[in-house]
């Protein structure tokens, strides 16, 4: 069993072992359940929805799509410096 210190703003750190047990890592999300015995269930929050979601969301209205042509041109005059 490992005990945790609460921190006087009411927070807890979950050291190493446990986050690679639960497969989290800094940032992560977790998910925290009171169960009717006093304890407390912790697991990671997996994200969901699919990367389709993601098409079109820097879309502007009004703009054009810029080709992936234009776009490493763009990439490459900032590598050189040109921009």
């Amino acid at each position: 069993m490992n005990a945790l210190t609460v921190t006087a703003k009411g927070q807890i750190t979950l050291k190493k072992e446990i986050m690679r047990h639960l497969g989290i890592h800094p940032g992560d999300k977790v998910a925290v359940e009171k169960l009717a015995d006093g304890r407390i269930e912790i697991r990671p929050v997996k994200p969901t929805g699919k990367i389709s979601e993601v098409f079109g969301m820097l879309k502007r209205q009004g703009q054009r799509p810029v080709s992936i042509e234009e776009m490493n041109e763009v990439i490459a005059k900032g590598w050189a410096g040109a921009l």
